[in-house]
């Protein structure tokens, strides 16, 4: 049976919906123009006054909002509320240049918190439920943001962070946790160390699972979820937007629902920045319509996926959106052709390989190379030449299959590849471009 946080807003009718989205976004413009300096520069910029936007249809005439503004106007540029009334900051985990920093209001969190308490009921969770959290805490949004959202569902909350395999499997063992929340790659290293401990699926008291932070495919899915026991659901979302549980995926795990109430969606062209019709692949750009502290109108996320309004399976009315196909800027460009790091997984575990992977990309004599590290299982290990040549031939083939062109395949012993436990550093690019 599907379970609901908020069932009148969830499988709302879409007239009720567009309504809500039709009003929020205008008061939000009309707040932003008051209160940020910066956007109504911007809008100025374009020509643009709070009286040329009356509704969601009129979205598009807005100005982008990208990282390069945050960093530009950081870190108070953005803030449309008095700092008095903002009462804490998350950061994103940004590798370059200066970190996004986010502000949040009371009403904010409590958002945000509505928002993953949807996604743990969409996993089945219920105030019966003991929800491991084992995202990192502190700045990350991942672990305060599903922290908050499985105490308004009720489930008996385990903060551990990340880190500490050990002690994270002794609290699921002993504490009987039917619910974690982690990232993919974590989820993926806590199942291969319960196997190796000797525990069979039915010896772990998990039934669920929350994944997200980064990217993962449907094969890597298969393997968690084979391995643990459960059933793996994805969430996304942004420091810039929350945190997680700006979408989630519902029991039909066919696509993640956006809270459609709180954030529109668009996809557009990321080359010309034009809006594309519905159910085609471009990149993502989310508006906040609640936000308080620091809502942003048309930020490009670089994420490019699908949407679609089907009909679910589940009774949620709001629009799906495909798990990211990758993004505008993780992917890579190797002699020309694009690759995304997720396609390499996928051809990694289709011939039975863990996902414990690094791609190594270089540019020799004006040539890009593209070598991907893989580790071997311990019932695959061998010393023998000759049989480690002929699996690294067969990976060979079907990576030049999957992205039409040459790599160059390592086997590595079990180990050796460094785990993570919080985003998988899955890509080091060595060329000077």
């Amino acid at each position: 049976m599907e379970r609901y946080y908020q069932p009148e807003i969830e499988c709302a009718s879409r007239e009720q919906i567009k309504a809500w989205q039709d009003e929020r976004l205008v008061k939000q413009v009309r707040h932003v123009w008051d209160n940020v300096p910066y956007y109504r520069k911007k809008m100025e910029e374009k020509g643009l006054t709070p009286e040329d936007i009356r509704s969601s249809g009129d979205l598009h005439k807005l100005p982008f909002i990208t990282k390069a503004d945050l960093r530009e106007a950081y870190p108070y540029g953005l803030v449309a509320k008095p700092l008095k009334e903002c009462v804490r900051i998350q950061s994103t985990s940004g590798t370059t240049g200066k970190r996004v920093v986010a502000f949040y209001t009371q009403h904010d969190i409590d958002l945000w918190e509505d928002c993953c308490a949807r996604a743990i009921m969409a996993a089945g969770g219920t105030d019966e439920d003991v929800c491991q959290v084992s995202y990192g805490y502190g700045l990350f949004t991942g672990g305060p943001g599903l922290n908050g959202g499985s105490h308004k569902v009720g489930c008996l909350t385990i903060p551990t962070s990340s880190g500490n395999t050990e002690r994270q499997i002794m609290f699921i063992q002993d504490l009987s946790a039917t619910i974690l929340c982690c990232t993919p790659s974590y989820a993926a290293y806590i199942g291969e160390t319960m196997k190796e401990m000797g525990l069979t699926p039915d010896q772990i008291p998990l039934k669920a699972g929350i994944f997200g932070a980064e990217a993962w495919s449907e094969e890597m899915r298969q393997d968690i979820q084979n391995t643990l026991g459960i059933k793996a659901y994805d969430i996304y979302g942004l420091t810039e937007l929350s945190g997680p549980g700006v979408s989630f995926e519902c029991s039909a795990q066919t696509g993640m629902h956006i809270n459609e109430d709180h954030f529109i969606a668009e996809i557009i062209d990321p080359e010309t920045g034009e809006v594309l019709p519905e159910g085609s692949q471009g990149e993502l750009v989310f508006t906040s319509i609640t936000k308080e502290a620091f809502p942003l109108l048309r930020y490009r996320t670089r994420d490019i996926c699908t949407l679609t309004r089907e009909k679910c399976s589940c009774g949620r009315t709001h629009v799906k959106m495909t798990k990211p196909q990758g993004r505008t800027d993780d992917m890579l460009i190797i002699r020309g052709v694009n690759v995304f790091p997720s396609q390499i997984e996928t051809v990694l575990l289709n011939h039975g390989y863990p996902a414990n992977y690094q791609i190594i990309v270089d540019r020799v004599k004006s040539t890009d190379t593209l070598d991907v590290q893989v580790e071997m299982t311990p019932e695959m290990f061998t010393d023998n030449m000759g049989e480690i040549a002929k699996r690294q031939k067969e990976l060979v083939d079907g990576l030049r299959s999957m992205l039409g062109l040459a790599a160059k395949v390592t086997l590595v012993a079990p180990k050796t590849i460094v785990r993570s436990e919080g985003k998988a550093v899955r890509v080091i690019d060595k060329r000077k471009i």
